[in-house]
Order: structure tokens, then sequence, then C-alpha cells
């Protein structure tokens, strides 16, 4: 009989993801495709692994991310970083393609 083969045992991991208020979502193709980020953990991906520039910007909202899931600044001076390299790299927020994309009665009404 053979024994199966030696598998130390695994350690599980948790990954808990931190909510940073009232997701944020912006246009990030001229295609329109809209991304919605709603945790610190998703933000903090995207700025590693999917940006399209690499910047101060992008390198600073990363800083913040990274000190605010080791707790060392607030979560909404990480959003506010997180806001300003996505504006720098060229995103949009979507409310403000929804609002300029109203029809003039829309707007006139408001008048």
């Amino acid at each position: 009989m053979r024994c199966p083969p030696f598998r130390p045992f695994r350690q599980k991991s948790f990954i808990m993801e931190i909510h940073w208020g009232t997701p944020l979502s912006f246009v990030i193709s001229s295609a329109g495709e809209v991304q919605k980020f709603s945790t610190i953990e998703q933000a903090r991906y995207w700025l590693r692994r999917r940006w399209p520039v690499s910047n101060t910007a992008q390198h600073h909202a990363l800083e913040q991310l990274d000190a605010a899931l080791h707790c060392l600044v607030s979560v909404g001076s990480a959003r506010r970083a997180f806001i300003a390299a996505a504006k720098a790299a060229g995103f949009v927020p979507e409310t403000s393609i929804a609002q300029s994309a109203r029809p003039l009665s829309a707007c006139m009404a408001t008048i």
C-alpha cells in the first residue's frame, strides 16, 4: 500500500474588505465602459494591476490606500487620493457623463 504524498497544512487566508462609503464610478474607456469601485482593496488592485498610467498621483494613491489598510490614515484621505489619481489617468466620474448627456429640455426645466 502506498502512502499519499505529504502535503503540509495550508493556512486559510481571510480577506476583509474595507467599505469606503458610496461607491465611485468612473468611465474608463472611450467606449463608455464604467467601473465601480466600492472597496479600498478593489481600488488598490486597479492601481497596481490595471491602471493605464504610472505617475505621481497613482503612487500617492497607492501609498494612501496602503496606509488606510493599516489604519495610519483615514479612509477619506485614501478615497480623495484615489479620485485624484483617477482624474490624472483621464477617468471621468460617471455622474459627469450622465449630467452632460441629459436632454436640453431637462436642463431648461431646472432654470
